[in-house]
């Protein structure tokens, strides 16, 4: 029996409240313009998640996920490059929230005067791609990392060990 944390409880219910009142109508705010219609996502029109890495992320960490040489490496302006994202790398073993956390908000999120060595290049794509979007280009990574295991844990076991320890683990912000 897994016993969920008090901290996991509030995150869900805020988590909750805000989609709640994001998806609410807003009666003072009313359009003049008429609106298009809106096109339901199908099979046809609906980009997958390799698609959507190709066409955002691979310029940077690779066509097949395998980041940039010596991606553990410090540049002079004290960034990494990209990490391999096909499992060679550390990214497999984070928490699904904190993933989407950072390729949502970008990785200066992170940055922090308590912190002063840790430097991001990470770009933001919560204004490029949606919600399912960035779900999409998760799942696709996900697939990338195969059988991993770490300390004996499989992904799952792993990114749950490493949820309880996250500080942030919604995938809000």
């Amino acid at each position: 029996m897994r016993v969920v944390s008090s901290a996991a409880v509030v995150a869900a219910l805020a988590l909750a409240i805000l989609l709640l009142t994001a998806c609410s109508p807003d009666p003072t705010k009313v359009s003049q313009a008429p609106q298009a219609p809106a096109i339901a996502p199908t099979v046809e029109n609906t980009p997958t998640g390799g698609e959507l890495y190709a066409a955002n992320c691979a310029v940077c960490h690779g066509a097949n996920g395998e980041g940039q040489p010596n991606w553990h490496i410090r540049k002079e302006n004290g960034t990494l490059p990209p990490p391999p994202l096909n499992g060679d790398g550390h990214t497999w073993h984070h928490a699904d929230g904190l993933l989407y956390r950072i390729v949502s908000q970008g990785g200066k999120i992170y940055e922090s005067p308590d912190n002063p060595s840790f430097k991001s290049a990470m770009p933001a794509f919560r204004d490029r791609l949606s919600h399912e979007e960035l779900v999409a280009v998760l799942t696709y990574i996900k697939s990338l990392w195969g059988d991993k295991t770490r300390m004996g844990l499989s992904i799952g076991e792993s990114q749950a060990l490493v949820s309880e320890d996250d500080p942030f683990p919604d995938s809000g912000g």
